[in-house]
């Protein structure tokens, strides 16, 4: 791993799963991460129960917007973690890919994404656990 690690974090519409993990991973590792994300097909704005419930930990989403999927943003990542994009996201020998298998926050209500934000943090942590010892 380079000395500042570049992780992007992948799933379809960019507007819910990976937009989480991008701003708890930003978070939980406070610069000693790059963190980016991105979606195979772009949602027009981020999921308002996702900026709900990522308001509740001191996280804001609202002012972000879905980025598409690009081969140089996935030729730039150290690590990319998938969440569901399927065949659209393109994989790249020598890149390290984990997939995390969430649910899909789309038409969830704020408790149900609640749940999945959680899950996703648990998971973050240990990503910057793993980081720090490999890095």
């Amino acid at each position: 791993m380079p000395a500042t690690p570049e992780v992007l974090f992948v799933c379809v519409h960019n507007a819910g799963r990976s937009q989480m993990a991008a701003a708890l991973l930003q978070h939980h590792a406070g610069g000693r991460v790059a963190v980016r994300s991105a979606g195979s097909a772009p949602a027009e704005t981020v999921n308002p129960a996702v900026v709900t419930v990522m308001a509740e930990l001191g996280l804001d989403l609202s002012r972000e917007v879905p980025t598409k999927l690009t081969t140089d943003t996935v030729e730039a990542a150290d690590v990319v973690v998938t969440m569901g994009c399927g065949d659209s996201c393109p994989v790249f020998p020598g890149k390290r890919y984990l997939d995390w298998d969430l649910t899909d926050p789309a038409g969830k209500g704020v408790d149900e994404v609640r749940e999945i934000r959680d899950d996703i943090e648990r998971r973050v942590l240990d990503l910057v656990a793993e980081l720090e010892r490999t890095g």
